[in-house]
């Protein structure tokens, strides 16, 4: 007598019958499919053995069941993420979800190059400069009302030009007379240091640093001998053609300071009315 070849569950012969092995025993079709086939998560039905099966996040799918929720177009080898647990394809979740190009007005698909400002989106190839018709990219840019330029076009067309060096201003600098130059090129007239964020003046149209200003133009102290300026303790006093810093002007004699008082005048001195008493 041959040994018997039956279905582990339902004991029934499986000589010239298709079965399927699971853990070293054999099942029949119709008892496998119950056993362990997986229910469809979209038509709740088994899912045979035969049937080509997918899976995503614990959930099971026949192929033809397997489709987008709003289009219906099936997923089986295409693009899809879950909203909500509904799977949607990705050109559905793109015009759903994503951002369209301010220029194009087509969906900017996830991944793709885009550049973002000021709430818009725009494709990277979109982003063209309003001078030259090229894409900025990634290249510094500077808007103008609903406008965008690339920084050369922006200098030639609307960047003020330095009165020193005639190169565009893009931005900072320095204001002199209704003029503007760069900070680097703000220089005094005559030791040529920087005076951006410096005290200085002026002789006529030409500026000047406290110091250089000083020594070609300012008025000595008869006092001290000093130059005579407008910075710091700058008052001063005059007297015909001779001009004191304030703290100078006193009494050739005694010292007494002389601001506010009347005092006397002896050739190349000034006296108190003391001192001048004495003689």
């Amino acid at each position: 007598m041959s040994d018997r070849f039956d279905c582990k569950n339902c004991n029934e012969s499986l000589y010239g019958r298709k079965y399927i092995q699971v853990d070293d025993n054999p099942h029949c079709i119709p008892c496998y499919d119950r056993l362990y086939a997986n229910t469809c998560q979209e038509c709740k039905e088994l899912i045979g053995h035969n049937a080509r099966e997918l899976f995503y996040e614990d959930r099971h799918y026949h192929e033809h069941c397997f489709r987008c929720f709003r289009c219906d177009r099936s997923l089986a080898d295409e693009p899809f993420t879950s909203q909500e647990d509904a799977l949607v394809c990705n050109d559905c979740y793109c015009n759903e979800f994503s951002s369209k190009c301010v220029v194009c007005d087509k969906t900017v698909m996830p991944g793709s190059r885009k550049l973002e400002y000021g709430g818009s989106t725009w494709h990277e190839d979109c982003f063209i400069c309003h001078g030259c018709d090229k894409p900025i990219g990634a290249q510094a840019f500077i808007p103008d009302k609903d406008d965008y330029y690339c920084v050369p076009c922006y200098e030639g067309r609307f960047a003020p030009r330095c009165s020193h060096c005639k190169k565009a201003l893009a931005k900072g600098g320095v204001t002199y007379k209704d003029e503007v130059w760069h900070k680097e090129c703000f220089l005094c007239t005559g030791c040529k240091t920087p005076l951006a964020g410096q005290p200085f003046t002026s002789q006529g149209d030409s500026p000047y640093c406290v110091k250089c200003f000083s020594n070609l133009y300012a008025q000595k102290c008869a006092g001290c001998n000093t130059p005579i300026t407008g910075f710091g303790d700058g008052k001063y006093i005059s007297f015909e053609e001779r001009q004191w810093h304030q703290p100078c002007f006193k009494c050739s004699r005694c010292s007494v300071s002389l601001v506010g008082a009347g005092f006397f005048p002896d050739r190349d001195q000034i006296l108190c009315a003391d001192c001048n008493s004495d003689e």
